[in-house]
């Protein structure tokens, strides 16, 4: 007895009100702005932040510059800035930065390099201390660290005795902690730190495969340096060596603590007028060279973009 027999595949239809419910977000049947907007509602508390802490002020200080007392316009306030003590304040603060930033760029290049090139279990113990105590001491500053140098190197102060005691007077060398060579020492001391701190990603950023290629064709260290890493981590450097500019030129606290205001410093000058110690038909000569302090900034940002721009293309 034999039979014919067929099997049929069949698909099942999908069931509706199977009791499977499908999430429908309330946006997908909101107005196209409202979806857009709430693409980016995440990012609104920085914006708010950026909006308050950043764009206000700068607002403010664009239009204060250019006004009097009164609030009528005037030019005045920037010719006061841009000539006498206000003028030197400006190229002392340039060239604090320039020391401040140079001097402690290449030996935080240096340190960062010797981190970078250690192996085995003790190197990496040290890197690890170093790159702590880099973001300890890159954030100490203000009248704490003031008051440590003073309390180190003042004219009777600790380590000043020490030296002297062994025959180095730095003081009758000329030295003096609250000169600008003083105020200089002083920012070293977080401005090398922070230059490992930001130079150490790029040195990891250099592949180790360029310079086993370089050594291959037979190039020594100089030569892969001079060729190939010179010049993938020069724009990087520099980069590094602007931001310690800007935080040199902004730095106020340490420098008003160790000096009291004497040496004029724009930063000094700035905290000046804020603090009302202002002459009459001056009281926005502040702003004035707060907006100089914006357009150096500005400056060096473009610069710092261009670099990075440059760098990003080596160091993806």
């Amino acid at each position: 007895m034999t039979a014919d027999t067929t099997d049929t595949v069949t698909t099942p239809e999908p069931v509706s009100g199977s009791g499977v419910r499908r999430f429908r977000s309330p946006l997908r049947a909101a107005p196209a702005p409202v979806r857009h907007l709430a693409r980016y509602a995440g990012v609104a508390p920085f914006l708010a932040y950026i909006a308050v802490f950043l764009i206000v002020p700068l607002v403010a200080i664009v239009v204060g510059a250019f006004q009097t007392a009164d609030g009528s316009f005037t030019w005045s306030n920037l010719d006061v800035a841009l000539h006498g003590v206000y003028l030197q304040g400006y190229e002392q603060s340039l060239e604090v930065s320039a020391i401040t930033s140079i001097i402690p760029g290449i030996f935080g290049l240096l340190i960062a390099y010797a981190i970078f090139t250690a192996r085995g279990r003790a190197a990496t113990w040290l890197r690890q201390v170093v790159i702590t105590a880099s973001g300890v001491f890159a954030n100490f500053g203000g009248v704490p660290l003031a008051f440590l140098f003073i309390a180190s190197f003042g004219s009777s102060a600790l380590v000043t005795g020490w030296l002297s005691n062994i025959g180095l007077n730095i003081y009758g060398w000329g030295f003096s902690l609250y000169t600008m060579s003083g105020i200089s020492l002083v920012y070293m001391y977080f401005q090398i730190p922070l230059m490992v701190l930001i130079i150490l990603p790029a040195l990891e950023g250099l592949r180790p495969a360029w310079r086993e290629a370089a050594q291959n064709l037979g190039a020594g260290s100089w030569q892969f340096w001079r060729f190939v890493g010179g010049p993938v981590l020069l724009p990087s450097f520099m980069s590094c060596l602007i931001l310690l500019f800007g935080s040199a030129l902004a730095a106020y606290a340490t420098a008003e603590a160790l000096t009291s205001g004497t040496i004029p410093l724009t930063s000094i000058q700035i905290g000046t007028f804020l603090n009302g110690n202002v002459q009459a038909g001056q009281e926005n000569v502040g702003q004035a060279l707060s907006l100089g302090m914006v357009v150096i900034i500005a400056v060096m940002m473009v610069f710092y973009v261009l670099f990075q721009r440059r760098s990003a293309k080596w160091l993806r």
